[in-house]
């Protein structure tokens, strides 16, 4: 996971060299924000001088999804106050991919921190290579930012793998991503994690209604 964080962090740091920032705001915005795909957007808004306010709404519409994740993620497992304080902070798509598998289900308060935190290393640490090269890399390399599409790739594959038996959650996935596209492409990912979550309310209301409707069939006494 560390390595394909490694080449996506020195694409941003050449972004914001190629950009004209300074390096040193590349290391200060990969350890403080911590956006990930926001820090790509802001990179563009910062040079555009946008205002605060577009920044802000823009910093919400990206990265409302952690409030989807916050819903399963092990934070209950963190012990201690400032564990739980920067385990928020540093919650991004690649931990909660990896603590929501089968396996993640007993780690430790400290590998969950330690697993973040070294993600978080891996991050910053090649944002801030990227932009102390970004020089010497010429404008003609491309592709840098498909070590993003290509690590989602294998979290969905690892996922799906992980929940052989449970193959209507990764089709209802599907299904929201491409009618989030169709209905709102402008907020896709907002739509479809909403989408996502409601189905999945309702078929754990659907699955406890034939649960319930099962128990009371097999407690019917039988008249012989």
């Amino acid at each position: 996971m560390g390595l394909g964080f490694v080449p996506l962090g020195i694409a941003y740091g050449v972004l914001v060299t190629h950009s004209g920032v300074d390096w040193w705001w590349t290391a200060l915005s990969s350890a403080v924000i911590y956006g990930g795909s926001f820090e790509f957007l802001l990179i563009g808004m910062v040079t555009a001088a946008a205002p605060l306010g577009a920044i802000a709404v823009s910093a919400f519409l990206v990265n409302v999804r952690h409030v989807f994740y916050a819903l399963s993620f092990p934070l209950d497992r963190v012990r201690g106050r400032l564990g739980r304080t920067y385990s928020t902070f540093a919650l991004s798509d690649e931990a909660y991919a990896l603590t929501a598998a089968e396996q993640a289900r007993s780690w430790s308060s400290r590998r969950i921190l330690w697993l973040q935190l070294f993600m978080h290393l891996y991050w910053a640490g090649g944002a801030t290579a990227g932009a102390l090269l970004g020089s010497l890399i010429p404008d003609s390399v491309t592709a840098l930012d498909f070590a993003l599409t290509a690590l989602f790739t294998v979290l969905a594959l690892d996922a799906v793998r992980d929940r052989r038996g449970d193959l209507p959650t990764p089709v209802l996935a599907l299904l929201s991503a491409l009618a989030a596209r169709l209905v709102y492409p402008s907020q896709m990912l907002l739509v479809a994690f909403a989408l996502f979550t409601a189905g999945l309310l309702a078929r754990h209301v659907m699955t406890g209604r034939n649960t319930t409707s099962g128990n009371t069939t097999r407690r019917k006494p039988s008249h012989a």
